[in-house]
């Protein structure tokens, strides 16, 4: 089955499935998380007997974000999840709505941890892994484009290590079609810190809003810290479009010089001078030296 027939499958049977009542079908084992959208917990499906992440969206701030798309059929962030299949991207089992109008999504539940904690408690795990944990990002995030979608809000935060050392790309409640008609000026949207100087100047974008997010991952991975100091939003926004970023060794003076210009350019401000795709920026990471 092509992509777009994986689409308009979707679409026709997504409003044919009867409203799941999550009290009576999940017993709720503790919450994993909370986004800006969403609540997560990890659950026990009766229905299954199987473990899973169950995600239910607030109905309101969903509906909020979809009239940014007026006139625009755009597929619901759990139509996406179920057309991406790939090793480096969370495995979407099912998803509907709820007796209560919500929308939930059913997603297995991976053991590990996020890239976000590894870097901010510098852990061990790190060490020697670096290079082999974002070229498999890199990969997700190409499998994704080649799909048809763009994420729109790459970080640390949306990316899972599990316990085998695999990376799960997780949360796409901001991923849209790559149309020009989803790509036009004016829609601003994603984690601050990660967001490219065109997507800030609320220009026309690409693909490459997501590889600069990957690029500012990259560079935190390998440094510990940002390429623009961290402040209030306004501040962060005028930093990134105005400001050249930090040289990695002000952070780590022990950075091979390969490493620092691959870190510079991954964050080029210039959408024509950074890594055009997470291809390229894949197989340039895999040429730097060995033992990050």
């Amino acid at each position: 089955m092509g992509l777009l027939d994986a689409i308009k499958q979707l679409f026709s049977t997504s409003d044919e499935k009867s409203p799941v009542n999550i009290a009576q079908r999940f017993d709720l084992l503790g919450r994993t998380g909370q986004g800006s959208m969403s609540k997560v917990w990890r659950a026990r499906d009766r229905d299954s007997g199987r473990t899973v992440c169950l995600k239910v969206l607030d109905r309101e701030k969903t509906k909020k974000f979809e009239a940014r798309f007026p006139g625009l059929k755009k597929p619901t962030e759990g139509e996406i999840c179920m057309i991406l299949k790939h090793t480096n991207i969370v495995q979407t089992y099912e998803h509907g709505i709820t007796t209560d109008e919500e929308p939930y999504i059913v997603m297995e539940l991976i053991d590990g941890v996020g890239l976000n904690y590894l870097i901010e408690t510098k852990n061990k795990d790190l060490d020697g892994n670096r290079v082999n944990f974002l070229a498999q990002y890199a990969t997700g995030i190409e499998y994704m484009h080649k799909a048809g979608f763009l994420h729109r809000d790459i970080c640390p935060r949306n990316v899972m290590v599990d316990k085998s050392g695999t990376v799960k790309i997780i949360d796409f409640g901001l991923a849209i079609p790559y149309k020009p008609e989803f790509c036009r000026p004016g829609n601003r949207t994603g984690t601050k810190e990660y967001l490219a100087p065109e997507l800030i100047r609320r220009a026309a974008t690409d693909h490459r809003v997501d590889c600069f997010a990957l690029g500012v991952t990259a560079y935190e991975t390998f440094t510990g810290d940002l390429p623009w100091e961290k402040g209030p939003s306004q501040e962060v926004l005028r930093a990134i479009v105005n400001n050249a970023p930090r040289n990695p060794k002000e952070l780590r003076a022990d950075l091979d010089d390969e490493v620092v210009a691959f870190l510079l350019k991954a964050v080029d401000r210039d959408p024509n001078q950074r890594f055009q795709t997470a291809t390229a920026f894949r197989e340039a990471i895999a040429r730097l030296p060995g033992g990050w």
